[in-house]
């Protein structure tokens, strides 16, 4: 059979099949699609005549290209065909489908697809996400080309090789396993939410459920808090549990808060009591409150200890909390009493004493405190965390500079805790 240079789905769907004397026995109404090495490839046409459906295997073509498609055999041999959910159809599944392009990080709908001929086959190649592929389907990129070129601007392409995307759609991955999903994973975190936000909830929950802990956990902190909830309410509590210990307490308590009482309960049972413990305490305070915009994640030290002592320190505790900025100095009832930062300790002498380094004149605000006063503290004094201490002097954690950009994002997207 004869299959020579390129071709596009748009330029072969509604085009006459002739048989063997040239008449025609119909028009192509799809292409069935089976995995191949290495890339998919037309196993079967699906003809339409008179509105009956029809199969005309690969095998019993003569010729396939924009100009002519023949056929070895004639209507009368043609078998009937019936759309079967199983098979994977060029037009069904394919065009106008949203698919990930990995590549670019990004959610593209596909406005066309390319094929080439590949050892007697046609083979998919790539996909087209730009306007040419719109133009294409509509019968006018020749002409839109010619009218660009009359003002010296030219018509982009913009296709997509298939070893680069990622189909959604379960279905779809059976032909694609020359990209894993390892591929997504290696984004960036605020890529993959982004990615997860424009797709269906279906097809969110889909992609999610295959990322690692690390990487689940780190997308799902920048998605809306109903998409978050979604996502945690709908799976096994064992692995809720494993994504929200990976997450900092503050922001494990904002999607518990977001969940059902018992689905909360049962995800607090199955993590670390420590863990537990910090993220219940950040439950118990009110909405809109420096207590309810913290992290009980930070650094603090001893007065006592030397600069050297607290560096080694922190190059083991600094693994386990999301931003440090300052070194917090309690004494031995666990009060607050000073802060350095990381420049003035890397500076210091290492036999250097933290009581003899740390600032005392601090700036703090109670954990009852509106939001909005600690965010005009850390605005005032240009500071990139702000402690929260009580009446008594005791520290119950952190608002950082993330936290405050966090509150004051638009109503949509802000988060807001409840009481598990």
């Amino acid at each position: 059979m004869s299959f020579f240079g390129e071709v596009f789905s748009s330029e072969i769907i509604r085009k006459p099949v002739l048989d063997p004397k040239g008449e025609e026995i119909g028009k192509v109404k799809d292409l069935v699609i089976i995995k191949g090495d290495p890339m998919p490839i037309v196993s079967m046409l699906v003809i339409e005549k008179k509105k009956k459906l029809f199969s005309l295997p690969w095998s019993g073509l003569n010729l396939f290209n924009k100009k002519v498609i023949s056929s070895k055999i004639y209507k009368d041999s043609l078998q009937p065909y019936e759309f079967n959910e199983e098979d994977l159809l060029v037009v069904r599944d394919i065009l106008d489908k949203q698919i990930v392009d990995a590549n670019g990080a990004k959610v593209v709908r596909v406005n066309d697809i390319k094929l080439e001929g590949y050892q007697d086959n046609a083979a998919l190649t790539a996909v087209d996400v730009g306007i040419r592929g719109i133009l294409r389907r509509l019968g006018i990129e020749r002409s839109s080309e010619d009218f660009l070129n009359m003002f010296k601007a030219g018509l982009p392409y913009n296709l997509i090789s298939w070893n680069y995307i990622q189909p959604l759609r379960p279905k779809l991955n059976a032909i694609t396993l020359t990209v894993p999903r390892q591929m997504l994973a290696e984004l960036h975190p605020a890529d993959i939410a982004d990615i997860i936000s424009r797709v269906s909830r279906e097809e969110g929950a889909h992609l999610f459920k295959d990322l690692d802990i690390e990487t689940a956990a780190e997308a799902l902190s920048e998605l809306k808090p109903e998409m978050q909830a979604d996502i945690i309410n709908a799976m096994d509590t064992d692995k809720a549990a494993d994504i929200i210990e990976e997450m900092s307490p503050d922001e494990a308590a904002d999607i518990l808060s977001d969940l059902p009482t018992k689905k909360a309960q049962e995800i607090l049972e199955n993590i670390e009591k420590e863990d537990a413990e910090d993220i219940q305490e950040l439950l118990g305070h009110e909405d809109d409150t420096a207590g309810g915009l913290m992290t009980n994640e930070y650094i603090a030290y001893s007065p006592l200890m030397t600069v050297q002592e607290a560096s080694e320190c922190f190059k083991q505790h600094a693994k386990e909390v999301e931003n440090v900025y300052y070194i917090y100095i309690l004494d031995k009832e666990e009060k607050l009493i000073g802060v350095t930062s990381l420049k003035e300790m890397l500076l210091a002498e290492p036999d250097c004493l933290l009581a003899d380094l740390m600032e005392t004149n601090l700036k703090t605000i109670a954990p009852g405190e509106d939001e909005m006063d600690a965010a005009q503290i850390i605005s005032k004094y240009n500071l990139l965390a702000l402690p929260v201490v009580d009446e008594n002097g005791y520290m119950h954690g952190i608002i950082t500079v993330d936290d405050i950009i966090d509150m004051l994002l638009p109503p949509a997207a802000k988060r807001k805790r409840r009481k598990v």
